[in-house]
């Protein structure tokens, strides 16, 4: 498969024609639902792609801004495409994946033929535990008839397991977005691995069948593969094991990287990773020492990683946990051991499950060691709840690391957003001389759509009454628009006091991010136009709400970074003096420009972005950078004339 894949890898390539890639995008646009309205931006970053993609003016690699409405997707899927590169679009939304894959991809396949020699192919790549495995399957079915426990399914909905069990023989690719259903954790842990499990297909009975390795044959053949940028930072860190060899990686939602990157190529240890091994090793050993030895060890690191909830440590100095690394150091090489004692002539599902274990493992050893002697450059702190706290560690800085194992291969590099940090370059370690940076701008008249209101009378978030006064200025506001309003908060308790103060005083349906899953509560909230939504940082992003029934956005606070957060407490001290201005402003500002670029999603929407934090009108040391962050809007510190302006739209 490696050879095929990189045969055709060769083959894709061809020099680009910038006029041609405008061509081709002014025809196709022809046959959107606008009429083939003309964009600019989409333009100008098409051609920017097109450039980058063949090298033109020395640069490689591309950083570009296009904002909200521009059409970024097209703008930079028509000349990979057309150059015929064999391409890697990394997001870190589901949303946007299942939008390129839904949409935008089938549409170019559709209208973008006739400039083509071969029809657009495209797959969709995800992580291994996306999709159902055919062997777990089996194993939970043997289990059953037997009557025997199996470490994982003991604890699964047995109906769901029949009806995930029904749709696998029906399901061309396994994968748990197509369920009808949302199967709880317990049961879609009975019948998925991981990738640190898997003993692949040459090695599993299933292997034939498997729909991890099917979905990577498709995406060995496929022109363009879909994935996340996790699954993309992986990649990066094994240089090049995970996905197929490509000609360009196109970064979407690229204000996210730093981070999603920096975690892929991090450890992680907790006792749910204990917990996991045992039901798995359970499947192999009984009532063995190595067994009971996994339990004490979950609850261990549960007892002792709670005390350091929200710090960083060093973990091998730590007088806890640093003996409890070494224990569980010598407790998994002996688990190691019981493993491969296993048989060579044990039936083909006990050795399927053992070297699943044996995968498992490894897979953890190599994290506990990991913590024991980190790399230069990393950090580790704990998170997570009280009941599930979390051993995390990371690279303070990402940029050296990029620099080295991505930027510098021979292939270019798209980086895109509706907003990217200004210090996005420095801190993803893009070469010098070697990018170029665009910002294309938005179609959207801001001047005329909108205006940005801070309540410049409230307390300062600092001081006492200031929730009190947000509720009452969010009544004041909601009533004013008649509902219609996405109400955004910068923590959870925020979020579920504003709720229980005002879902019984506004006329309205106030609904909670946590009423509905995602798309059920988007789709809720679109539908009864009066509606209010009320949520924390999970809809800050990826609320696509055009029309009258988004009239108001609201947030209660600049966003900026917790100051205790360990991961950037640690990059505050490695820039030293300034380190507000290069850590937490950008961060703001990014956070701050997401979250307002949920009210205009089309050139007829209209409506209100109010600020309910003072700062904004009244700091001088970083409002204008806050504010630069933002399109051109209209602004008031006004409470009656913002009124006025939502009266106006609601009476009209």
């Amino acid at each position: 498969m490696e050879h095929r894949a990189r045969v055709i890898h060769h083959r894709y390539r061809q020099r680009m024609d910038p006029e041609q890639v405008a061509i081709a995008l002014e025809e196709v646009t022809a046959h959107l639902p606008n009429g083939g309205e003309r964009r600019p931006g989409q333009e100008a970053m098409a051609r920017a792609v097109a450039e980058v993609i063949d090298g033109l003016g020395g640069k490689n690699h591309l950083a570009v801004q296009a904002g909200t409405g521009t059409g970024k997707t097209l703008a930079y899927l028509i000349p990979a495409l057309l150059a015929k590169r064999r391409t890697i679009i990394a997001t870190a939304t589901k949303a946007l994946q299942d939008q390129l894959a839904n949409n935008d991809l089938p549409f170019l396949a559709e209208h973008l033929s006739e400039h083509l020699d071969e029809p657009v192919s495209f797959a969709i790549l995800k992580g291994r535990s996306n999709y159902v495995c055919l062997q777990r399957l089996a194993e939970v079915a043997e289990a059953n008839i037997q009557q025997t426990l199996d470490g994982l399914a003991e604890q699964a909905d047995d109906e769901q397991l029949a009806a995930i069990a029904d749709w696998a023989t029906e399901t061309d690719t396994g994968d748990r977005a197509e369920l009808s259903f949302e199967p709880n954790g317990s049961t879609w842990s009975a019948v998925t691995v991981g990738s640190h499990e898997c003993p692949g297909r040459n090695r599993c009975p299933a292997g034939d069948g498997c729909f991890a390795e099917l979905a990577r044959d498709r995406a060995a053949e496929a022109q363009v593969i879909v994935t996340n940028l996790h699954l993309y930072g992986i990649d990066v860190a094994t240089d090049g094991a995970i996905l197929p060899p490509h000609d360009l990686a196109i970064l979407d939602e690229a204000h996210a990287a730093e981070d999603i990157l920096a975690a892929a190529v991090g450890a992680e240890v907790f006792g749910g990773r204990f917990r996991s091994l045992r039901r798995i090793a359970s499947g192999v050993l009984s009532r063995s020492t190595e067994l009971d030895n996994l339990a004490d060890l979950a609850d261990r690191f549960d007892d002792s990683l709670v005390e350091h909830l929200g710090k960083r440590l060093t973990p091998a100095e730590d007088p806890v946990v640093g003996p409890l690394l070494e224990l569980a150091d010598t407790r998994l090489e002996a688990l190691q051991s019981a493993l491969r004692a296993v048989p060579a002539d044990a039936a083909t599902e006990a050795r399927a499950r053992a070297q699943r274990a044996l995968l498992a493992t490894g897979s953890l050893l190599g994290a506990i060691r990991s913590f024991r002697a980190p790399d230069d450059g990393f950090v580790a702190w704990v998170e997570g709840p009280r009941n599930r706290p979390v051993l995390c560690m990371s690279p303070v800085v990402i940029a050296g690391i990029l620099e080295e194992k991505l930027f510098n291969k021979e292939r270019p590099i798209v980086l895109t957003s509706a907003t990217l940090p200004p210090n996005l370059v420095g801190r993803l370690g893009l070469p010098e001389g070697e990018h170029r940076i665009e910002d294309v701008g938005s179609p959207f008249d801001f001047e005329r759509q909108t205006l940005l209101y801070c309540a410049a009378h409230l307390p300062d978030p600092r001081e006492p009454g200031y929730r009190d006064a947000v509720h009452d200025e969010l009544e004041r506001l909601i009533l004013a628009a008649g509902g219609r309003t996405l109400a955004l908060f910068t923590s959870w308790s925020a979020l579920d006091a504003a709720h229980a103060h005002l879902v019984d005083r506004l006329p309205y349906a106030v609904l909670h991010q946590n009423d509905l899953p995602k798309p059920a509560l988007i789709e809720a909230f679109a539908a009864d136009e009066a509606s209010c939504l009320f949520g924390t940082r999970g809809l800050w992003q990826g609320i696509d709400v055009p029309g009258p029934a988004l009239s108001l956005v609201t947030i209660d606070r600049i966003p900026f970074p917790r100051p205790d957060d360990p991961l950037l407490s640690a990059r505050r001290e490695q820039v030293g003096e300034g380190s507000f201005a290069e850590i937490d402003i950008p961060i703001a500002a990014t956070d701050l420009a997401q979250a307002s670029g949920r009210l205009i999603r089309t050139a007829t929407d209209i409506g209100v972005i109010a600020v309910l934090d003072r700062r904004l009108a009244k700091s001088h040391s970083y409002r204008r950078q806050l504010l630069a962050a933002l399109p051109p809007m209209p602004r008031t510190d006004d409470p009656d004339e913002v009124e006025r302006f939502l009266r106006n739209l609601f009476e009209g």
